[in-house]
């Protein structure tokens, strides 16, 4: 499927994940995003970013258990331990963090053993 975003056109499967990594721009993300009912603020962004240099180094996405201990540790005073902080993750992305974070930073789709 095709869609249409500033003048480009860029090719999503059924799911709603980009065909090709490099058709990635922050324009896309926000389509993406909007068609998921997600406003995208600077958490938002942060995880996405951080999604993408993951990818780029390890050829796959991080799991959830990477993200919450290698990012929760960056928190600072506001999140004092890992739970606290995949608890505002959850907050950011209600339904499933790491399908709607591949989606948003224009990975592919993850599979059911990721």
């Amino acid at each position: 499927m095709r869609i249409e975003i500033n003048d480009k056109s860029v090719e999503i499967n059924e799911q709603g994940y980009l065909d090709n990594f490099n058709n990635w721009d922050e324009d896309v993300a926000n389509e993406l995003a909007k068609r998921d009912d997600i406003r995208l603020y600077v958490d938002h962004w942060e995880l996405i970013w951080y999604f993408r240099d993951y990818y780029k180094i390890n050829l796959t996405h991080p799991s959830m258990h990477i993200m919450v201990t290698t990012l929760g540790k960056k928190g600072g005073r506001h999140f004092h331990d890992q739970k606290t902080y995949e608890k505002h993750i959850y907050r950011l992305f209600p339904t499933d963090p790491v399908h709607e974070l591949c989606k948003l930073a224009g990975l592919p789709m993850p599979q059911p053993d990721d």
